[in-house]
């Protein structure tokens, strides 16, 4: 594994680089109450009627549009989703996480995994484009020992192809690094990653030295969001950027 990085007098250091392919988001407004009131009291307007009188427009109601939208799961999901954005934003993509943070943080994400409808996400066009990084807990990524202007303090992104199995992790500012890997599925979720070379500044090209090898699952997958747990148990949380960009070849 190797980590590029930029030192202060300019000078370049290939050294070891992390495994960061990893690096790496219809509620209806109804009542629960169906029993309606009269105009005049709080009798259930029911009442009115005989006792096994049920309209047939509610009937129809009922069985089409209800259930659907009180599914506690895609509700359930969809409020994971904000709970766990929100638990991240202050955090500054886990830079800022106290070992508290990072416990909350972890099972938040382990029930939204739980939920995840995309089993097979190695299949799922879904994972094509590039995804913002938001959260980690690599510290090969967030370099927390370095002075601040010293570390990647812009947005730092991956692209994936899942039908060419090529990915690409970008830095932005200041250091505005590259590197690009293959992939080698090693079942439905999870991918061996191998880096094949690198960019410094986006512009200086290096041949990879064959040791920034990884493994990453991908445990939570839908439009929006990604979550990925690396080999060496770190956890990364993106969000799609950008669902057209592709990898260059």
């Amino acid at each position: 594994m190797a980590t590029l990085c930029l030192s202060s007098s300019s000078s370049v250091k290939l050294q070891e680089i992390s495994t960061f392919i990893h690096t790496f988001p219809a509620n209806a407004n109804l009542s629960s109450n169906l029993l309606l009131s009269s105009p005049r009291g709080r009798r259930p307007l029911f009442d009115h009627f005989p006792v096994n009188y049920v309209p047939e427009s509610l009937k129809w109601r009922t069985r089409v549009s209800f259930f659907p939208f009180f599914s506690s799961k895609t509700k359930g999901t969809e409020s994971l989703k904000l709970e766990l954005l929100e638990a991240i934003a202050p955090l500054d993509r886990g830079a800022e996480a106290t070992p508290e943070d990072q416990k909350l943080v972890d099972q938040i994400a382990s029930k939204l995994e739980a939920a995840n409808k995309v089993k097979e996400p190695l299949k799922s066009s879904l994972l094509n484009g590039k995804w913002e990084l938001l959260y980690t807990t690599s510290q090969s990524i967030l370099q927390t020992k370095r002075p601040k202007f010293l570390r990647a303090n812009g947005k730092i992104y991956q692209a994936i192809n899942a039908d060419t199995l090529r990915a690409q992790n970008i830095e932005t500012w200041p250091f505005f690094n590259q590197a690009i890997a293959s992939l080698v599925p090693l079942n439905a979720r999870r991918v061996a990653v191998k880096f094949d070379s690198f960019k410094i500044a986006g512009l200086i090209p290096i041949k990879s030295p064959g040791r920034g090898r990884g493994e990453l699952e991908i445990t939570y997958l839908d439009e929006e969001l990604r979550i990925s747990r690396g080999d060496k148990g770190n956890l990364f949380i993106l969000r799609m950027a950008d669902p057209s960009y592709r990898v260059p070849l």
